[in-house]
């Protein structure tokens, strides 16, 4: 599969960049996300790279049949709707119990313009103490690849203005839908 992968985005020009560090859980933040075709380019990127992954989708895509194939993608469905739901908690939860588990969030929450990113992805992270990295799609230069692990998450505007940083030159498939929250 992962030579397979790795075929597939060539043939679509696509570059990859950066290596996964060598840690077992994480937080992986992928940006931007303007397109449903993200998650396709991010799981051939993974996959092509070995990477094993879980990602979090909202529960309303696992309906018969989407819901086979969301699951051998390693998908996790988590309730969005349910406050009370601690979803903060029960992914801390999964990501300790597992021996290995990078968790990879769009924390923009949508595919729509957002200057306010969801910060479940950094609670999560603190919760269950692991490390945050960060990943990206680049459309304008074809390329997909990780970009590092945050340096400073000491605190949620300190995570924010790295990730705006980060991210500040990196072209989404639709541009007009991406921002990086300004702190």
């Amino acid at each position: 599969m992962k030579q397979l992968s790795k075929a597939i985005l060539k043939i679509f020009g696509w570059k990859l960049k950066g290596e996964f560090p060598d840690i077992k859980k994480s937080i992986v933040i992928m940006a931007p996300h303007t397109s449903n075709w993200d998650f396709v380019i991010g799981k051939l990127y993974l996959s092509a790279m070995g990477i094993s992954n879980n990602t979090l989708m909202k529960k309303e895509m696992f309906v018969f049949p989407l819901n086979l194939l969301m699951s051998s993608l390693g998908a996790i469905p988590v309730d969005r709707t349910n406050k009370k739901n601690n979803m903060v908690q029960q992914v801390a939860s999964i990501i300790e119990k597992r021996d290995k588990c990078n968790i990879f969030i769009a924390a923009e929450g949508t595919r729509k313009r957002n200057t306010n990113w969801k910060k479940g992805f950094y609670h999560i992270a603190k919760k269950a103490e692991v490390p945050i990295v960060a990943s990206f799609i680049d459309y304008k230069k074809k390329e997909v690849g990780i970009i590092g692990v945050l340096s400073d998450t000491s605190t949620i505007e300190s995570t924010m203005m790295e990730l705006s940083s980060i991210y500040k030159d990196i072209q989404a498939k639709f541009p007009d839908n991406f921002t990086v929250e300004r702190v």
